[in-house]
């Protein structure tokens, strides 16, 4: 285990798996924090067998493919993350951008899906809000066409992705990373054909919106996630995350659920591979 990791939590009764990981990236996004094969590895032992490994930008998008090739555990998404298309779109690239990552996601079987995308009005102000829209659009669009998963990014935008996705038409297989709405944004994602993917945030104190959308959930429509190496749960919160962390996060829905842990963990196994388009 890489020094400043977490301890390793006790194994889940059945396997599960991690629907949103970026094992390319440390917290300062400048290099992973240890060796792809020793986190894959790591997570296996606890029960943690499978991961989507998602890239947010070109480089993030090439290397998501390579590794998906090199490991079987791993299925791709690719994307421009929204606070990386208003970024493009002053450079004059976004197209150009746009052009290499249908390529990747056309050419590959394992590139399962086209994300994250969506919006963020956190990091992004109103001046690249234009490009953020145009943007997930694209992605929608593609996502439709190649009958690939589409992965939501939602940051402090739930209405404005119900327009996109309203005017758009949803994919056959949409999912809503590190859902962040309360129950009545949850119903709404749901009504439209949504899979909610929960990750360690709710374990934390300020979480309670998001633990009455986990309550409400059918338990056919329920993902588990990382988000590695973001969003630490409980009580490492603060730490470097990693797919081998998952248990925690899986305890705390089965918690808050009442559910027995095993039958959740073999529910969220199912759902996954019903959201990504078959087992791998």
């Amino acid at each position: 285990m890489p020094e400043g990791h977490p301890p390793v939590p006790e194994p889940l009764p059945h396997p599960v798996v991690d629907n949103h990981c970026h094992l390319d990236i440390s917290r300062d996004r400048d290099r992973a924090a240890w060796d792809a094969r020793e986190a894959i590895d790591a997570a296996a032992a606890v029960g943690v067998r499978r991961i989507v490994q998602i890239g947010c930008d070109l480089r993030g998008a090439r290397w998501a493919v390579a590794a998906a090739q090199e490991h079987p555990e791993l299925v791709a998404g690719v994307a421009l993350h929204p606070n990386e298309a208003p970024r493009l779109a002053a450079a004059g690239r976004l197209e150009e951008a746009w052009a290499e990552i249908e390529s990747l996601a056309a050419a590959h079987d394992k590139v399962r899906a086209v994300g994250e995308t969506g919006l963020d009005a956190f990091h992004t102000g109103e001046e690249g809000r234009a490009a953020q829209v145009e943007s997930f659009r694209w992605h929608v669009d593609l996502a439709k066409r190649l009958g690939k998963t589409l992965v939501i990014h939602d940051r402090d935008t739930h209405d404005e992705v119900l327009e996109v996705i309203d005017s758009e038409g949803a994919p056959d297989r949409w999912v809503m990373h590190c859902f962040s709405g309360d129950a009545a944004f949850a119903r709404a994602c749901l009504d439209r054909g949504a899979h909610l993917s929960f990750a360690g945030t709710i374990t934390f104190k300020n979480a309670e919106p998001q633990r009455e959308a986990l309550r409400v959930a059918p338990v056919d429509r329920i993902l588990v996630e990382t988000d590695a190496p973001y969003l630490t749960p409980t009580p490492h919160r603060g730490q470097v995350n990693a797919s081998y962390l998952v248990p925690l996060t899986v305890r705390r829905m089965a918690e808050e659920r009442g559910a027995d842990l095993g039958e959740l963990c073999a529910a969220i196994d199912a759902n996954t591979e019903a959201a990504f388009g078959g087992a791998w």
